[in-house]
This record gives structure tokens, C-alpha cells and sequence, in this order.
């Protein structure tokens, strides 16, 4: 028996409603998946058929055929030619022309497909091989920087003046019986001379230790060489240090609003730190310290004002210009709320900041290194602190119940008389007591002031030379 379409055995022959007799030529049949069968005659061999997908029939059916009984079940149902799902041919069994026309087309497609999929492939292989080369592993990422360039910068640039005076400025930790602190200094000479403000080195008292440090890292022991609260200036030494690097000294008469200007300090003890500004202002009358309407210990400062942050730790250190040149030492803050401070408390910088003009400082720390104590101009007159008018007011009385204005002092040479009022100093007005002082202390001894008072509702001018005491 043959197997036709998917493996049923299918009879010799298949009626299509009964049994025919004996002989009588067979109605034609379709095995497998429709190919007629021819009629077969007795006695004739059949020509042989390919049933199912090309499964070859005997070479002869038999002579007689046995009739197979009325009724007999037909073959398997039917099924439409499916190319994909279809039993392979067996060998030596040609294939149908159209359906080797479709092996040859689906082959076709299957190697185009390939070849897509392998360009496809090379192209991605590619583009990968080339990002990695370009930018390493997969995985690793690299981002692009900028290459090395030269750490010189242009002198009058912020980099390039703090480059400059950094060497020349020391950092000051203070430590006496009941009190610390820590300020600012610089170097003046290559002696050890250092510049800083009396109230960073007044807690050591006279028996504390000051210790530098300079922006290297290299520390040594000072020692007070002279201070001055009235200027708020003092000077200390150190010894056996070598390479000191002096900052050059400017001229605050040159200074004009609107000038450049780099602050260097340790605020907060963050030592080397440099902020920048302009000159906000001139000649601003600055008083710190001391007790109300008491002279001692009050610092009088026609300050320097600018807007480069200043904090406390900044005190005593350089205010420079655009060619590193001193031209002031940082001395107080204003904050919020609170008058002019010597950078000893914690208030932090609002923008308002002040130094004390080198000029004034130049000749104070002179006299601390030369005499061991500076000098104060004078006029020779005790004023009105209780006045409240505009410009300061020579009193009744002196302090101790004598005179107000001194025998044979600049003040009575020039006609000064008690109850007068100074409203204007060199054509600047004066507004208080302490304004004056501060416009006189701007000053050096000897020099010749031009005053305007007020006497009996009237001014008049008045010429007057300064006289000398002796500071604290």
C-alpha cells in the first residue's frame, strides 16, 4: 500500500457510492491532494501515479483488485497544499515544476534576508568599534577639558595683584590670659617689621604670645614693638625669619572713588583669602572703641570706605590697588543694625567696609618702630560731646573742672574761645565732635588747619597749627 497525503493508508481503489462488478472499469479517484487516478481495466497493469507529495505507487497493481465492500470509509479529509508544512520529497522522486519554483523563490528570499541582516550587523560592528576607539571602552565615560595653560596673569587682574601681595601678608593668632583672637598683618621691611591693628594684638596684654604665620605655612613667635589705640594701629616683630617679602607702600591721596581695590585677610581664620571692590568713598569719619564721651581706648579713623568683603579676621590686613601697593589697612565693618566694628565680633560683611588710610598709617608705624609710641595732633580745646547741634562745640570747662581751652595752645594762639561751634574744617563741614577729631587726626602735628566758627550767630575763619601730645 501507498501513503498518500500525510501518512493514511489509502485502499486501491475507492467507489464513489457502492462496489462496481468485477471487470468494470473503475470510476477515477483522487488519492492524496487531487491528482486523478487513470481508470484501471482488468487484466491491464496501472500506470504507476504520485499520490500525496510525490510518494511513488507500486510498480503494478494487482491483476485483480479485490472490491473492497460497500461502505467503506473514504480517505482522510482533504487538505489544502501548504508549501511550509508539506512532508519532503523522497530521494529520487522529482519535484512538481511550480512547487520547485517556490523553494527556489523562498530560498532567495532567506539569502537576501541574510545578507540584510549581516550589512545591518557590519554597520552596527562599525559604528561601535569606532565610538570605542574614539572614546574607550563601553561603559567608560571621558569628558572633554581644556589643556594646560600658564599660571601668569596679567598684573593689574585680581589673580595677578593677589599673586603679588600674598607673599608680604601674615596671618596673627593672639592668645593672653582671658582672651584670643586672630588677625591680619603685613610685612613692612625685611627686618621683621609687621603692620597690623592694635585691637587684633590687645588681647595678649603684656604677657600673651603672637604667633605669625605667613601664606607659605612657615610660622614664628612676635613680640609688640609698639601700638596706639587711638589710630588703631601696632607693630610687632619676628626674628630670625629670612625671605620676607615687604609690600610697597602707595599714596591714599592718590586714591579716587571708583578705584579698583583687593582686600587680603584670614576671615574667620581663612587665611589668604582675597576679596575685590571698588573705593566707595572717601574720608568717611570712623570712631571705634572706648566709652562714650571718653577719649581713651576710641579710635578716630577718616576712613577709606569700600565695598570688597571684609569680615572679622581681615582686620589688619592690606587694602591694595591695581599695582599691589598698599594703600590702606582694613580696620572695621559696618553690619546691620550696629555702628562701626573693629572686626571683632561675628557680624559678617554687608559691603561697607573700612580702612585706615596709609598715609595716616605710614606715619604712625614710624613712630611705633622709632619711639615706641606715636604721636596725636592736637588743638588744644576740650569739646561738647553732649552737643547736639551741627559742628562740634568748645565747652564751658575741661574735664577736670579747668580751663576748656588750653593755656597757651594752639587753640587759644589762634582765638579759639569756649561756647564757640567749628562747622567747617579746610572747607569741609564738621558735624559733631567726633568728626572733628577725626579730621584733626588725619593730620600731622605742625600742620595748619583753616577753620570756620561760629560765634554770637555769626562765622568767622580762623587759622590754627597743631599741636603735639604724646599717644597711649
Amino acid at each position: 500500500m501507498a501513503t498518500p497525503g500525510h501518512g493514511a493508508p489509502l485502499p486501491a481503489a475507492v467507489a464513489h457510492s457502492g462496489t462496481p462488478p468485477h471487470g468494470t472499469p473503475h470510476p477515477q479517484a483522487t488519492p492524496g491532494h487531487g491528482t486523478p487516478l487513470p481508470a484501471a481495466t482488468h487484466g491491464t497493469p496501472q500506470p504507476q501515479a504520485t499520490p500525496g507529495h510525490g510518494t511513488p505507487l507500486p510498480a503494478a497493481v494487482a491483476h485483480a483488485a479485490p472490491t473492497p465492500y460497500q461502505g467503506a470509509p473514504q480517505g482522510p479529509p482533504r487538505q489544502p497544499y501548504d508549501p511550509w508544512n508539506a512532508p519532503l520529497q523522497q530521494t529520487g522522486a522529482p519535484a512538481p515544476e511550480g512547487e520547485e519554483k517556490k523553494r527556489k523563490r523562498v530560498r532567495r528570499t532567506l539569502l537576501v534576508g541574510v545578507m540584510m541582516v549581516t550589512l545591518v550587523s557590519g554597520g552596527i560592528g562599525g559604528a561601535i568599534g569606532a565610538y570605542v576607539e574614539r572614546n574607550g571602552g563601553v561603559g567608560d565615560i571621558e569628558l572633554s577639558q581644556s589643556g594646560t595653560e600658564s599660571k601668569d596673569r596679567p598684573k593689574g587682574s585680581v589673580a595677578g595683584i593677589a599673586s603679588a601681595a600674598l607673599p608680604g601678608v601674615v596671618t596673627l593668632h593672639v592668645r593672653g590670659d582671658s582672651a584670643q583672637g586672630t588677625g591680619t598683618g603685613f610685612v613692612l621691611d625685611g627686618k621683621g617689621h609687621i603692620l597690623t591693628n592694635n585691637h587684633v594684638v590687645e588681647p595678649a596684654g603684656t604677657g600673651g604670645e603672637i604667633s605669625v604665620t605667613f601664606s607659605g605655612g612657615e610660622t614664628a613667635e612676635a613680640e609688640v614693638i609698639g601700638r596706639d589705640s587711638g589710630y588703631d594701629l601696632a607693630v610687632v616683630k619676628v626674628s630670625g625669619v629670612r625671605g620676607l617679602k615687604p609690600l610697597t607702600l602707595g599714596n591714599s591721596e592718590n586714591v579716587r572713588v571708583g578705584d579698583p581695590v583687593v582686600a587680603i585677610g584670614a576671615p574667620f581664620d581663612l587665611a589668604n583669602t582675597v576679596t575685590s571692590g571698588i573705593i566707595s568713598a572717601k574720608e568717611r569719619p570712623i570712631t571705634a572703641g572706648g566709652e562714650k564721651g571718653d577719649g581713651s581706648d576710641t579710635s578716630y579713623v577718616d576712613a577709606l570706605q569700600t565695598d570688597a568683603p571684609i569680615n572679622p579676621g581681615n582686620s589688619g590686613g592690606p587694602l591694595v590697588d591695581s599695582k599691589a601697593r598698599v594703600i590702606g589697612i582694613n580696620s572695621a565693618i559696618r553690619s546691620a543694625g550696629d555702628r562701626s566694628e573693629q572686626g571683632g565680633g561675628q557680624a559678617g560683611s554687608i559691603g561697607l567696609g573700612f580702612a585706615i588710610p596709609i598715609n595716616q598709617g605710614k606715619r604712625v608705624a614710624e613712630e611705633l618702630i622709632n619711639f615706641g609710641k606715636a604721636t596725636h595732633p592736637v588743638i588744644g580745646v576740650t569739646l561738647d560731646t553732649e552737643f547736639t547741634g551741627d559742628g562740634a562745640r568748645i565747652a564751658d570747662k575741661g574735664k577736670d573742672g579747668g580751663p576748656s581751652v588750653s593755656e597757651n595752645g594752639p587753640g587759644e594762639k589762634a582765638g579759639l574761645k569756649p561756647g564757640d561751634v567749628i562747622t567747617e574744617v579746610d572747607g569741609q563741614a564738621v558735624h559733631s565732635s567726633d568728626e572733628l577729631i577725626v579730621k584733626v587726626r588725619a593730620h600731622r602735628p605742625k600742620d595748619r588747619l583753616d577753620l570756620t566758627v561760629e560765634r554770637d550767630g555769626s562765622d568767622r575763619e580762623v587759622t590754627l597749627v597743631l599741636g603735639a601730645a604724646s599717644g597711649d
